[in-house]
């Protein structure tokens, strides 16, 4: 079953003195474009986050978050003291008529008055966090199942639809054939000119063979039916489906190039139009 390169995964963690929300979203691209974005206290667990990442999402433009939401009444952020105090004793020497109030509203806005006494990472809680980071990649990986399944349902209705035209263009073929015997006769009536049958039969024969299109018929729908096997398949593919994809308008083109018929012209034209639909979402394919 194919898999979609958009999806969205979150997950939360309410430990005793803080949230940690984890965040995962992804986008179509050629390769893994990675961008993580989490606190410094986690930050020299970046390197293994992002292969983990890697592993389980493959491809795609992904944005990775970890958000932290303080609950406790503590706060790691102090007043450094002795820096305040220091500032209001050389605040007093110059503004001796302001009263201690008005001291320590200026002081307080001097560089240095609070200090962030930095955390060391638990590592009971970052096992915690590890499980969180896995429920949100597993929650993007079945959103991406999902949009998976629906670009398989909307890949089979184009397949059939240019089946279908393909099957169409091919009822048309007898028409098609005896409307250039009927040109090429009345071509060479208009010359008034004799003709030797047998040799205008034969060269007839060599024109209507170029025009064929019986193996631009086989190939195309060899195509189809790989593709459809393809987009069932248990493996990575949406380069795959690109290379078929390319295949498919080689002899849709070909089709168009060999019909020499308005009706047939017009067919050709609609099953490139479902072609490129595909082409679209294939881009969409991890």
């Amino acid at each position: 079953m194919i898999q979609s390169m958009t999806g969205f995964g979150k997950a939360t963690l309410q430990l005793p003195t803080k949230k940690i929300t984890v965040e995962v979203k992804s986008l179509n691209s050629k390769g893994l474009d990675l961008n993580v974005r989490m606190p410094a206290l986690y930050r020299e667990m970046e390197l293994g986050l992002r292969n983990q990442i890697a592993v389980k999402l493959e491809r795609g433009k992904v944005d990775f978050s970890v958000f932290v939401e303080s609950t406790a009444e503590q706060t790691s952020t102090k007043v450094n003291v002795p820096i305040v105090k220091a500032y209001i004793s050389q605040l007093r020497e110059i503004y001796s008529d302001a009263d201690e109030t008005e001291l320590m509203k200026m002081a307080v806005r001097m560089p240095d008055t609070m200090k962030i006494e930095r955390e060391e990472i638990d590592e009971n809680e970052w096992a915690q966090i590890q499980t969180v980071v896995e429920e949100a990649l597993q929650n993007i990986l079945n959103f991406r199942k999902a949009e998976g399944q629906s670009l398989e349902n909307e890949f089979q209705l184009r397949i059939g639809n240019i089946r279908q035209f393909m099957n169409e263009a091919l009822e048309l073929d007898p028409e098609r054939v005896q409307a250039i015997k009927d040109r090429l006769q009345t071509a060479i009536s208009e010359l008034k000119v004799n003709v030797d049958e047998n040799r205008f039969e034969q060269e007839l024969i060599y024109y209507l063979e170029k025009l064929d299109i019986t193996e631009e018929k086989v190939r195309l729908t060899n195509h189809l039916d790989y593709f459809l096997e393809t987009i069932t398949g248990t493996e990575a593919n949406g380069r795959k489906l690109g290379f078929i994809t390319q295949e498919m308008g080689r002899e849709i083109n070909t089709m168009g190039s060999k019909s020499n018929h308005a009706q047939m012209q017009k067919l050709v034209v609609m099953m490139k139009d479902e072609l490129e639909k595909i082409k679209e979402q294939v881009l969409n394919v991890l």
